[in-house]
């Protein structure tokens, strides 16, 4: 979004009047005025999220229905634009794919969910990214028209509840989902209201996403706030969760120059699809598997108490520069700065000593193993 977008053009999600009321700070993000922090400040919502629940706004984020004449016809369909097995998926099973372009990039990367009880009218439902949704909508109706109904829902509100108290928290409104485990969807009556939940996280907590009509989100929203355990919390915080818990932001870790076997995504492309191919770029991606990518991306620990923040220059240990911090703050629960970015493929070892050129100098650093905090999925 460009400096001089002013908030007349910004778009607002159906929980806008709660932050404001909850005195959430507004900033603009991918086209919609979102709270970045509450009064309580990005630290200690960080914290509340990693010991009880937080609840995240994602209602930003495009949720599209893919229908067709059988599940098979579906699948098949998505999987000429994405390298994911979508046909093996079991009714109610999610999946983390991307859409890749001919040169292997990574358009956006998205959530998939087969929703339904195994008959033919189960059906796909995916969630995309706020600032690739509307390009993604444009891209699966181009491509996909001809074999299924792509039907955007991007009226329906979502919201994530995150942490290890969110299963008891959501015990008690959705009992249903006791039964639910990580990277499952369902339909659910979540305190009276029909909505449709998966769970999965971004931060590396447990945790439940809920699709909720867009009238009907602020009303859920308060039910959930008005348990002791849950409090709101703003991008800042989501942020830093989801960086100690190695997960990529698209637009900074992972872009149309970036391959899922840069990236090290390659547990996401199951071996069906890495042996026979069909998906943009798929030659690319078997060739990296085969001989090794020119670049991984990969955990770094910087020394010392300074973050590196995204698009610092990483070095070698002869000061040559070979790579660069996408992603890089403060991770409070490491208690010191966690990164990650790209390095040569023969830099990507483990405790391979590096330096960070911060401000015109060099900060020592070395490759480190992700997540930087353990994941805690209900698996």
């Amino acid at each position: 979004m460009g400096a001089s977008e002013s908030t007349e053009n910004l778009k607002r999600t159906p929980l806008y009047d709660l932050h404001v009321e909850l005195g959430g700070k507004m900033v603009p993000f991918a086209g919609y005025e979102m709270p970045v922090q509450y009064p309580m400040g990005i630290l200690t919502e960080h914290q509340h999220t990693r010991s009880g629940a937080g609840l995240f706004d994602v209602s930003h984020m495009g949720q599209i229905r893919l229908r067709g004449e059988s599940f098979q016809q579906v699948a098949s369909a998505l999987e000429r634009l994405c390298p994911a097995d979508f046909q093996s998926l079991a009714p109610g099973q999610q999946r983390y794919s991307f859409f890749t372009n001919n040169a292997a990039g990574i358009l956006d990367d998205l959530m998939v969910t087969r929703a339904g009880k195994g008959d033919d009218k189960d059906h796909l439902i995916m969630v995309v990214n706020a600032s690739c949704k509307d390009q993604d909508l444009s891209h699966l109706q181009a491509n996909l028209n001809n074999r299924c109904e792509v039907e955007p829902m991007f009226d329906r509100a979502l919201m994530a509840l995150q942490g290890p108290r969110a299963g008891a928290v959501m015990q008690k409104i959705a009992p249903d989902s006791a039964s639910m485990k990580f990277m499952t969807g369902r339909p659910l009556n979540v305190g009276g209201m029909q909505c449709f939940v998966t769970r999965s996280g971004y931060t590396g907590e447990d945790g439940f996403e809920i699709s909720v009509p867009g009238g009907e989100a602020d009303n859920l929203a308060r039910k959930l706030l008005g348990d002791m355990e849950v409090k709101p919390i703003g991008l800042g915080a989501r942020d830093s969760l989801r960086l100690e818990a190695g997960l990529c932001l698209y637009g900074n870790d992972i872009t149309e120059t970036t391959t899922p076997v840069e990236a090290a995504l390659t547990w996401a492309i199951q071996k069906r699809r890495r042996e026979q191919g069909g998906f943009p770029g798929a030659g690319i991606v078997q060739r990296q598997l085969a001989e090794g990518p020119p670049r991984k991306r990969v955990g770094i620990l910087p020394d010392g108490k300074a973050p590196a923040r995204a698009h610092t220059g990483i070095a070698n240990e002869h000061g040559e520069v070979i790579g660069e911090i996408t992603s890089g703050g403060f991770g409070p629960t490491v208690g010191g700065p966690v990164a990650m970015g790209y390095v040569r493929a023969d830099l990507a070892k483990v405790g391979t000593p590096l330096q960070l050129m911060v401000r015109g100098k060099a900060m020592p650093a070395k490759v480190a193993a992700m997540p930087f905090t353990p994941h805690r999925y209900h698996r």
